[in-house]
């Protein structure tokens, strides 16, 4: 780099983004909690359904476990689609900006749910009734691939300085109150109709119930000004720029930080499919346990977790959001094999309380600190497209094949646990691995160091 252009860009390196005011913090971290809860819910509708409805009505077979495969194959499909959302929206919000481009998300991911509640099942329409279910399930993981990074920006992008973990913690708590919302609705409708009407209609009523909480959504987030880091990357550049995801593969210390995030994201999405959507199978199936039960238990450890990831948030910034994912991800590897002896050994009782403990509280743990660390890898101007890209393309093998792949690891044990808790702590060590790779130098976000301009899309991970 020439002397006169580091000259140039040394004012733009040490100008600070104009802090928001404090009235506006609070619709900044209400908008960023409705969105991310709308798009959880969705979302998670769609993974509890899958486990307990789908496999009857639009998978129909002689085999339960084939049923169950087919179902949950549909199930990862969402998390193929997440990808090109990440980066199509990733690379229209680092352009356009922030707020606009989570508008359209949220809007997508309702009408795609909504749709779902009046599909037509297999016995009416035939072969029709999957694809639909298929389609409509690639909008669903499009939009919210686009949703996740651009959350979590607008708090931590806002957060004051010192209070960036925190805020950054605020959306995370979406996931645990989108799934505590989507199992708590069917647990509800579940008992209210009985099993029989609430298998031919009564989840059709959670589909359709998306279209208010969106509509609430979006009039929070719609009030919400642009974040101050983008606006001051809006008034600084001078020339136009590669495409972000050019930006990012064109430098070695990005690549590096892009495969070491998706590493460090294996085992949290192992994690929470193991515990939110896998168990939900394993208990009502292999475990023989009611369904409402099971449903109310991952519902008060989703519960549990909400009211723990600001904990944790404010341990961030205390402590430094590498260590304490890292910290968190070592003890979901050392908690998969107790989990499923306990889950195992007494009943629905001790099911509920080991999901408390590993749903509850370990997953805040590391949860309520996620994205604070993968903001802290990319500097503003491709930040979007950075998480994006290592929260949506590592959720194809972190996320979307896990109860796939439990299942199967199930099925290979013979009714056994023990393959698949194997295959468990696996993606936890992995993770503590390539966590613990990530230098903390190198993470200037969670101390409210969030670069506005630089040289390349590595600055905010870089030494300079």
């Amino acid at each position: 780099m020439s002397a006169a252009s580091a000259s140039s860009q040394a004012p733009a390196r040490a100008r600070e983004p104009e802090p928001t005011d404090p009235g506006a913090l609070r619709t900044v971290v209400l908008a960023s909690l409705l969105g991310t809860t709308v798009e959880w819910y969705d979302f998670f509708l769609y993974s509890t359904a899958a486990g307990l409805v789908f496999d009857k009505l639009f998978f129909p077979t002689a085999d339960g476990t084939v049923g169950t495969l087919l179902s949950f194959a549909t199930f990862a499909v969402g998390f193929v689609a997440r990808p090109v959302g990440g980066l199509l929206f990733g690379h229209i919000g680092d352009r356009i900006g922030r707020t606009r481009t989570l508008a359209f998300t949220m809007g997508l991911m309702g009408l795609s749910t909504a749709l779902i509640g009046l599909l037509p099942t297999y016995e009416q329409v035939g072969v029709l009734a999957p694809a639909l279910l298929l389609f409509l399930r690639v909008a669903q993981g499009v939009a919210l691939g686009g949703e996740w990074a651009g959350a979590v920006l607008l708090a931590v992008e806002h957060g004051p300085t010192g209070r960036k973990g925190r805020f950054g913690s605020f959306p995370q708590i979406g996931l645990a109150l989108g799934l505590a919302l989507g199992t708590g609705v069917f647990a509800l409708l579940s008992d209210l109709l009985g099993d029989a009407a609430f298998v031919d209609h009564g989840w059709r009523i959670a589909f359709l119930a998306s279209l208010v909480l969106v509509a609430v959504g979006l009039t929070v987030r719609l009030r919400i000004e642009e974040t101050p880091a983008f606006r001051a990357v809006r008034r600084l550049r001078e020339e136009p720029r590669p495409a972000p995801l050019v930006e990012l593969l064109r430098e070695p210390a990005a690549r590096r930080h892009l495969l070491l995030g998706m590493l460090a994201r294996w085992g949290e999405g192992a994690a929470f499919n193991t515990w939110g959507v896998f168990a939900l199978t394993y208990a009502t199936g292999t475990l023989d346990l009611d369904r409402t039960p099971v449903l109310l238990a991952v519902t008060a450890a989703a519960l549990v977790m909400a009211a723990l990831i600001p904990v944790c948030g404010t341990a961030v910034d205390r402590r430094g959001a590498r260590r304490v994912y890292r910290t968190g991800m070592a003890a979901f590897a050392l908690s998969v094999f107790p989990a499923f002896w306990l889950f195992g050994s007494g009943g629905t009782a001790a099911f509920a309380v080991t999901l408390l403990v590993t749903l509850g509280i370990v997953h805040a743990w590391f949860y309520g600190a996620q994205g604070t660390l993968f903001a802290a890898l990319f500097a503003t101007p491709v930040r979007y497209t950075g998480m994006s890209f290592v929260y949506q393309v590592s959720g194809i093998f972190a996320s979307g094949i896990t109860p796939l792949i439990m299942t199967a690891l199930l099925a290979f044990g013979s009714g056994s646990p023990w393959w698949a808790c194997g295959y468990l702590a696996l993606t936890g060590l992995a993770s503590v691995w390539a966590t613990g790779r990530l230098r903390e130098e190198d993470l200037h976000v969670a101390t409210g160091q969030v670069p506005v301009a630089s040289r390349g899309p590595t600055a905010a991970a870089g030494r300079g």
